[in-house]
């Protein structure tokens, strides 16, 4: 019986190196592929649907040396999807934006409504105290100024 050994030696660590490098290799030009052909189709480009579409691991993007895909990731989820015939479709970008500005908007015609509101409430405040009769005439009071300036 011969004793085996449990630590590879230098020409099967090799094989193992070379492996994984030609595997990284594949998942790379799969990555690769699968941006160009969501791009072109104009479908959804994001991590997950890119990592779904080539068949990887989403954390293949977030390795180092795989930055640079995933900043290519980034920048074409950010850009409308360009399609023959068809305008430019609807984005996270400009929905974020659209959002905003609506908020913006509401904001603007909450503060308006406030104070139209306010402008109504002494508006019909002033009409229901002269109906009402509780205050002078408008000529009695003219007449009690002019003895007011005339006395002095």
């Amino acid at each position: 019986m011969t004793p085996t050994n449990s630590t590879p030696t230098a020409a099967a660590n090799k094989t193992l190196v070379d492996g994984r490098r030609a595997d990284t290799a594949r998942r790379r030009q799969r990555a690769l592929k699968a941006i160009n052909d969501a791009i072109a189709a104009g479908e959804e480009v994001s991590v997950s649907a890119i990592a779904r579409k080539a068949g990887i691991d989403r954390s293949f993007f977030y390795r180092s040396q795989h930055k640079d895909l995933l900043a290519q990731i980034h920048t074409a989820g950010a850009e409308p999807p360009i399609r023959a015939g068809v305008g430019p479709t609807v984005t996270r970008a400009s929905l974020k934006a659209d959002l905003a500005n609506c908020q913006e908007r509401c904001a603007r015609l909450a503060a308006r409504v406030q104070q139209l509101e306010k402008r109504l409430s002494r508006a019909l405040g002033e009409q229901t105290w002269r109906e009402a009769g509780l205050g002078a005439p408008d000529d009695i009071e003219n007449l009690k100024q002019k003895i007011i300036i005339l006395d002095a």
